[in-house]
């Protein structure tokens, strides 16, 4: 059993990647956050409306609350059943935005987070590093509707890639950072060899 989680800014690829590897790497299991679940899915589609006023200790709750009930449902079943899990987000995004982006304290928000997964701890964390500019342009690329997160300003993402990068330098055996500026397949294939 392992947990692989990856992480990174918005536009840096973690859906592209989760859903490569979780195609190379038999039998896994691939969730999303905030999602995965039937409740889960429902605090996405709050914590993204646009529309929403969502104070910031809300916001935080609202993520813990949406990745408790992932990890009882889905995550601690599977690792349970010997799988490999495959977390498109995990706690680190909420230490990265919540903690340093909206500037409530990153220990903070771990310990909400500790509590709301039991204390799971990924086995590895794939950080996909990308100039918050590069990755900002890729996102609006999509053509989605721009969400709540994604509204805020190039000083709210640079923050969070530096909190990324902190979080990864305080725990050099668990996270591996990949350069996201490679094309997909390369990304995918440094992202196995680092998983090997």
């Amino acid at each position: 059993m392992a947990l692989i989680t990856i992480e990174g800014i918005d536009g840096a690829g973690k859906s592209t990647l989760a859903a490569g590897l979780a195609g190379a790497l038999p039998g896994a299991v691939l969730l999303r956050e905030p999602g995965g679940v039937a409740l889960a899915e429902r605090v996405r589609a709050v914590v993204k409306d646009p529309d929403l006023r969502v104070g910031a200790r809300a916001e935080a709750l609202l993520y813990a609350a949406a990745r408790a009930q992932l990890v009882e449902e889905a995550v601690a079943p599977a690792l349970a059943r010997g799988q490999l899990v495959i977390l498109d987000r995990f706690v680190d995004s909420s230490l990265a935005y919540q903690g340093a982006g909206r500037g409530l304290g990153v220990e903070a928000v771990r310990a909400i987070n500790d509590f709301g997964s039991g204390g799971l701890r990924p086995d590895r964390t794939l950080l996909l590093r990308l100039d918050p500019a590069i990755a900002r342009a890729r996102a609006a690329g999509r053509g989605e509707a721009v969400d709540r997160l994604e509204a805020e300003g190039d000083g709210f993402f640079a923050t969070i890639a530096r909190a990324y990068d902190e979080l990864a330098a305080a725990e050099p055996e668990r996270f591996v950072v990949l350069d996201a500026a490679r094309a997909p397949d390369e990304l995918l294939a440094d992202a196995l060899r680092a998983l090997a």
